[in-house]
Formats: C-alpha cells, sequence, structure tokens
C-alpha cells in the first residue's frame, strides 16, 4: 500500500489561445482581515465571503508564462521572500512547470506592488532572477516609486513594502528596462492601461488565431465581494476613485465581449467569465481540462 500524500501536486496549469501557450503559475496566497476594503461594512464583506464558503480574506498571488513565436515571457513574478510564508512559491512552480529562468527573455508587470515584482531579484546577493530577461513595464511605475516626494507622503508601511521593495527589486534590471504607453509589448501580448489601483496599473490582452484572454492584474482582490460588489475598493489603491472607474470600464468589457479572463487574485487557475448578475457581475471559473 502506497504512503499518503504530504504535498499538494505543483501550482501550475496549460491553456492555450490560439497558438500561443498560456502558463498560470500559483505563487501561493495571502491571507488578511476585511479592514482594509473600503465602500462596505466589515460586516457585510464577512457575510458575503461566508456566503461563499469563504472563511475569510484570503487572496491567491497568481503569476503567467506565456509562449509566443518561439519566446517565452513571465506575467509577474510573485512576492519573492517579502511577504507570508504562504506565498513565494512562483519560482519552484515555474521550474515544476518545466520552464528554464534562463529562457524568459522578457518579464511584463501589471505593476510594482510586492506580490508582482518581489520576485525579480535574489536579495541576499542582489542577482537577476531572470538574468536574460527585459523588464517591461508603463512608464508611469518606475516614475512613481522612485519618487521621492511621492515616498515622503506615504506612511512607514507603504515606504518599506511598496517603494523601498519596487527599487531594489528593479535596480539590476536598470540597463535592460524597457517601459511603455500601451500597445503591443510581446509578440500577440497588447497592453491596456487600467490605471488607479496604481498610477500604471495594466492589463495584458493576448489573442491569437481568433482566440483571447485578458488578464486584468489586479481588477479585483477579493473576488467574491468586488464582482458583485464593483464599487468596493481596497486600501492598496494608489487613487481609489481611479481604480475604481478601471474596475467598471473592464468588467463592462468582460461582459459584453464575452471574454475569457484570469487575474492575479482569482482562485488557480484563475481562467473564467464574467457575466452580469443584477447590478453587479458574477465570476464563471472555467472547468479544468485535461487536454489542451
Amino acid at each position: 500500500m502506497s504512503a499518503a500524500p504530504t504535498n499538494q501536486i505543483p501550482g501550475f496549469y496549460h491553456r492555450k489561445i490560439g497558438d500561443i501557450v498560456v502558463t498560470a503559475i500559483s505563487d501561493g496566497y495571502l491571507d488578511g482581515d476585511v479592514s482594509v476594503l473600503r465602500n462596505i461594512e466589515p460586516d457585510d464583506a464577512m457575510a458575503m465571503l461566508k456566503a461563499n464558503f469563504r472563511p475569510g480574506r484570503r487572496t491567491f498571488v497568481n503569476g503567467f508564462v506565456v509562449r509566443s513565436k518561439g519566446r517565452t515571457a513571465l506575467i509577474e513574478t510573485g512576492s519573492g521572500n517579502y511577504l507570508l510564508p504562504t506565498a513565494g512559491k512562483l519560482m519552484q512552480n515555474v521550474l515544476a512547470a518545466g520552464v528554464d529562468p534562463n529562457e524568459i527573455d522578457t518579464v511584463l508587470l501589471t505593476h510594482m506592488h510586492p506580490d508582482h515584482s518581489a520576485g525579480l531579484t535574489n536579495m541576499a546577493d542582489n542577482s537577476r532572477y531572470f538574468p536574460n530577461a527585459e523588464l517591461t513595464a508603463h512608464e508611469n511605475e518606475p516614475k512613481h516609486w522612485l519618487d521621492d516626494g511621492a515616498m515622503a507622503k506615504a506612511d512607514a508601511r507603504a515606504q518599506k513594502m511598496y517603494f523601498q521593495a519596487a527599487r531594489e527589486q528593479i535596480a539590476p534590471y536598470a540597463k535592460q528596462t524597457r517601459l511603455f504607453q500601451q500597445g503591443e509589448v510581446f509578440p500577440g501580448v497588447t497592453a491596456l492601461p487600467a490605471h488607479g489601483h496604481t498610477p500604471g496599473h495594466t492589463c495584458y490582452m493576448i489573442e491569437s488565431g481568433g482566440e483571447s484572454l485578458l488578464i486584468w492584474g489586479d481588477i479585483v482582490h477579493v473576488p467574491e465581494i468586488q464582482t458583485a460588489r464593483p464599487e468596493v475598493a481596497i486600501a492598496f489603491d494608489t487613487d481609489m476613485e481611479k481604480a475604481i472607474a478601471s474596475r467598471r470600464r473592464i468588467f463592462d468589457m468582460a461582459a459584453t465581449d464575452g471574454l475569457l479572463v484570469a487575474g492575479m487574485h482569482l482562485h488557480f487557475p484563475a481562467f473564467s467569465h464574467l457575466v452580469r448578475a443584477g447590478d453587479g457581475y458574477r465570476l464563471m471559473p472555467e472547468p479544468w481540462a485535461h487536454e489542451m
């Protein structure tokens, strides 16, 4: 009789979009309370979570490997060792998925918060985890996080976890960084700015062979609540009103066009559709497929 398993299977899942292969990569999850939510009472937030069989606010963290036209990109790098020990697993799952970090030629960031960019650099020796990759992000991101004036206005936690972490992580890539405003940023991948959560927060539309996938970054952090009530914001938003407006715009586009979507904080492996439900929306997770 075989021994009972003690570990879960590696966290990766492949999905074809035309000729492009997108691999969802789990970085793990981050638990917290609902006090960070805005425009909703804590009791209401907890009631919505419990109605969805969630014991509390658990934020999943995902990244995505994109293979297109002989090239390999990574969208987001996870949280490294900056946050809770339940996260920071992206690299081990990248390797488990059969991806050599040396083959990644482009790292695309939706924005520079630590659960997205803190897996760029090994702080023990300042070495790049992706030595052959060009770091690519919206031009507003480094402009904001490298701004000493903006940093001085932030509280101590934000100074350390947002501004300082971003500076530490992107510095080794200074000579191999490409900034954009919008448009195609990788073969078959188009940047769609959705500012508000951060000044340069960006979604990525992947298109090939008549199929598409919208990777919407941090349009939501708590999907059970923010899809039903798009007006609910989070304390981590740089500009809450702009973040809400971007969420409403992206939701409308996704539902109207029937887009396949994925996000950094949707429950792994994240591929879903969004449908209208009353005054809000509802996520319809795509069933797991054993064949690509």
